[in-house]
């Protein structure tokens, strides 16, 4: 699927990098906004963190080293991979071992689903808050902690908000920094995510607030286009290529020549067109399907996914020589569970965005929905709030814990889960619409949540949520993009 911005004007465990948010109207005046919005929020101007190295003292890399502190704005990885910034050569390491964050507690280190393991004193590992003075071992590595300076305040960004990426908290305000920088630069990025953490819209920030925010932006969705159309909608085609090309078209590179074209969904990519992908961004140019003629192309190109590049480069899905091609910066967006104090300050600035009756938010809305995991992310909590508005009572998802002031049922006796069904239709018929509007009401209202659980159970991916519903993939997508899913 393709976006223009002139036609409109998202797992691992632990903690992650970066915050994400939604539009606000004016740079100017963020922190007022979000005291606006969350008057308990805390206003952050440092984070105390000690100095850490960490050291290969036994293995293939013995005396290789690196520094974490409190002033990164993306978790360290050390594993195999290039995109880490301790690489390590032992074969029995994973291409993205551990991730390592400096915390006020601590050294948070998170194994990242590795396939032989993290073990400190023989006990297997997968979030642990080191002190110094530990060694973990993996593989035929050896690592030691150690603590190199005492904790000292680490100045954080006072803003709240980097373009159309917003929120207060002290992981979105470490990262603003590099945002910033990648913003002014020419480099290609990877933006990591689960789904719904607002990849795109990070994207469209860095776009926005760079020197390229002129021209056009583009967003080519690989799984939202057929297979057999992957490579014209990429490159373009000339009339008569084939069967159903009655015209010239340009492809995306052409459509964001002097912007930003963002590969969204990557990792999906098959790999028969990843050779061609690779000389379009080594060569800025591109041959249109049927046409001889090559086409010079001033694109920066942004690249999005919500599975590790690493993984599927090992598994062989992914061509290793584009994911060095892409991975010159790399940005990690977190679920919302890990952006702490982050909920309230969406909800809130969602219920002003979408409300158009002047309705009070309820007092309880925000605790109940801080209570909450979130599986589907900031664009859950959207359609939450929406919901809310919307529907009254009704609210999605169904386990937000309900209400402190409405008594629990007996423990032998607890409450059934409520009739959501039933709810939408008491609730239609109130509103006294004739029988085909009402009708319609119902089946959008049912739709919708079909859609949202088996994108849930499937982890986002389109063409196994369409399988598992036994309808086409391309139905499926339409059914998704209609209900705002």
């Amino acid at each position: 699927m393709l976006f223009q911005r002139a036609a409109r004007c998202g797992a691992r465990r632990g903690p992650a990098c970066l915050c994400y948010g939604q539009t606000v109207s004016s740079r100017r005046g963020s922190d007022d906004v979000a005291t606006r919005l969350n008057p308990r929020l805390p206003a952050l101007a440092s984070e105390s963190t000690a100095t850490y190295v960490l050291t290969v003292i036994d293995g293939p890399d013995r005396g290789s080293s690196v520094t974490v502190d409190g002033s990164r704005a993306t978790r360290l990885l050390v594993g195999t991979s290039p995109a880490c910034e301790l690489r390590i050569t032992d074969p029995l390491v994973s291409r993205r071992h551990i991730a390592a964050e400096a915390t006020p507690r601590g050294l948070r280190v998170t194994d990242l689903g590795s396939t032989n393991g993290t073990f400190y004193q023989r006990v297997c590992v997968t979030d642990a808050t080191l002190q110094g003075g530990e060694t973990l071992v993996f593989g035929d590595t050896t690592l030691r902690v150690d603590v190199v300076s005492a904790a000292h305040h680490v100045a954080l960004s006072s803003s709240t908000r980097f373009g159309r990426v917003f929120g207060a908290s002290v992981e979105m305000r470490k990262i603003y920094p590099l945002c910033e920088r990648l913003a002014v630069s020419n480099v290609p990025v990877i933006i990591e995510g689960e789904t719904g953490t607002g990849k795109e819209f990070l994207a469209e920030a860095l776009h926005e607030e760079g020197p390229r925010a002129q021209g056009p932006f583009v967003v080519f969705d690989c799984t939202a286009v057929p297979p057999n159309l992957v490579e014209s909608t990429l490159f373009g085609h000339e009339r008569g290529a084939f069967t159903s090309a009655v015209s010239q078209r340009k492809g995306v590179f052409e459509q964001a020549h002097g912007g930003t074209l963002l590969i969204d969904e990557i990792g999906d990519l098959e790999a028969a067109l990843q050779p061609k992908l690779l000389r379009a961004l080594e060569r800025s140019e591109v041959q249109r399907v049927g046409s001889e003629k090559w086409i010079k192309v001033d694109v920066r190109v942004l690249a999005a996914t919500r599975r590790d590049l690493d993984v599927e480069v090992h598994a062989g899905r992914f061509r290793e020589d584009l994911f060095f091609r892409l991975a010159v910066a790399r940005v990690e967006l977190p679920p919302l569970r890990a952006r702490h104090g982050d909920v309230g300050l969406l909800v809130r600035h969602f219920w002003r965005k979408l409300d158009t009756s002047g309705q009070p938010m309820p007092d309880d809305l925000v605790a109940r929905f801080e209570a909450y995991a979130w599986p589907g992310n900031v664009r859950e909590l959207r359609n939450a709030v929406a919901r809310r508005l919307a529907l009254g009572e009704l609210e999605v998802p169904r386990h937000v814990p309900a209400p402190a002031s409405v008594p629990p049922g007996p423990p032998s006796a607890p409450p059934p889960p409520p009739a959501v069904g039933a709810d939408v239709i008491q609730r239609v018929l109130g509103l006294d619409l004739p029988l085909p509007r009402a009708r319609e009401q119902v089946i959008e209202e049912f739709e919708r949540l079909y859609i949202e659980r088996v994108l849930a159970r499937h982890d986002g991916n389109v063409t196994r949520a369409a399988h598992a519903s036994g309808i086409a993939r391309r139905y499926f997508h339409a059914l998704k993009s209609r209900l705002g899913v």
